[in-house]
């Protein structure tokens, strides 16, 4: 069974000579936008510069399961336990502000606690955590630093493009294609283009019916693989606020995820689908879907939410004092790809900013209880 899935090699990622100096201009970028963003975002405080509204952070358990096929029980997942965990819950947007106007693209970024082993980032590899950042959309617009430097400030700048109606979006559609003018025609981004649309046209759905992906593909200890996070079905049944309308109130996810943590828990399949075809499965390209009859997504981990009351403001300040980065995991798990690379110094850098201006102590907490305090009598069943 083993010989049919990719084995990792460090090969199967390219080389950019360019790619120090492309990072170094899109850290720039991201701290000016942070410290812009005290006044400029209308909260008074800085924002991270991709999922900047947060929709409540949650309490969970993840429990590693046992008895798993040894080309998945790889990494963390080669050990069954149980482990606490955090949840934040995100618009993908750059701005904060109504729900109407920041779209459906939204985030379930997840920190599990009790990890052993050094993480990959440098300034805490003794954490003992173990963080995903995934996005509801199995693709992703983006597939490299240089790519990154035009798209990250057409995103930035979004509402001043679509403020001005049809010649605002179509000059937004235009400068995205063409680089901002500076791609020759044949290099026009197209693939990634496309996959903005897909993303764009995500209909809005609570929070807990979503399923999300990282957002490119990681080490999956020998192997490589792309994590989703998706919704246990029986659970997902039982939700009773599915519609949501952004257009109803300028508060729709929030409330909707509030509602349905107090009546009842619920929980997440934590699932990994193993490359078993670089052409068709690729590293680099994150605007290519991974075949799922090439390769199904195999359950690892359940992830458990208790009912719990997450409604109170110091709820949205214990979220937004935590970091969470794709590079806080072990090196079975190191994300790949050049755009994940760039997500390496832009995360930390973001994090370093935000915490300085919010006069914020930055630190990862060494347990969940740390932070957030499970509810009295909570049940995960």
């Amino acid at each position: 069974m083993a010989a049919r899935f990719v084995p990792y090699t460090r090969d199967v990622e390219d080389e950019d000579p360019h790619f120090d100096r492309h990072l170094q201009t899109v850290i720039d970028k991201t701290r000016r936008f942070i410290a812009d963003s005290v006044t400029a975002g209308g909260t008074g405080r800085a924002v991270r510069d991709a999922h900047a509204k947060g929709y409540g952070l949650v309490r969970g358990q993840v429990e590693i399961l046992t008895g798993l096929p040894p080309e998945y029980a790889q990494g963390i997942y080669a050990t069954p336990g149980t482990h606490d965990a955090l949840i934040r819950f995100s618009n993908g947007s750059p701005h904060a502000g109504a729900d109407a106007r920041l779209g459906a693209a939204t985030g379930l970024a997840l920190k599990i606690f009790d990890i052993k082993g050094p993480t990959l980032l440098e300034d805490e590899p003794d954490a003992g955590t173990f963080d995903y950042a995934n996005i509801n959309a199995p693709v992703f617009f983006c597939n490299t630093v240089e790519h990154y430097l035009f798209i990250q400030e057409l995103f930035l700048n979004a509402p001043d493009y679509f403020s001005q109606g049809r010649p605002g979006a179509h000059r937004f559609y235009t400068e995205f294609v063409t680089g901002k003018g500076t791609l020759d025609q044949d290099d026009w981004a197209w693939h990634e283009f496309l996959a903005f649309l897909r993303l764009s046209k995500i209909p809005p759905a609570n929070l807990l019916l979503s399923s999300y992906w990282t957002m490119g593909a990681v080490r999956h200890g020998k192997y490589i693989a792309k994590v989703r996070i998706a919704p246990d079905p029986h659970c997902a049944a039982a939700v009773e606020r599915r519609a949501i309308d952004p257009a109803s109130a300028p508060e729709v996810f929030r409330p909707a995820l509030l509602a349905e943590l107090r009546e009842r828990p619920y929980a997440f399949d934590i699932q990994v689908q193993l490359c078993t075809d670089l052409e068709r499965m690729p590293v680099e390209d994150t605007t290519v879907e991974w075949p799922e009859q090439l390769s199904p997504f195999v359950t690892v981990a359940r992830l458990r939410l208790p009912r719990q009351d997450i409604s109170g403001p110091d709820n949205l300040e214990k979220m937004d004092a935590l970091s969470f980065t794709p590079w806080r995991v072990t090196a079975e798990h190191a994300p790949l790809g050049n755009i994940m690379r760039a997500r390496k110094e832009v995360y930390r850098q973001s994090s370093i900013e935000r915490h300085n201006l919010n006069q914020q102590p930055r630190s990862e907490p060494r347990s969940a209880d740390e932070v957030l305090a499970f509810p009295g009598n909570y049940t995960f069943e």
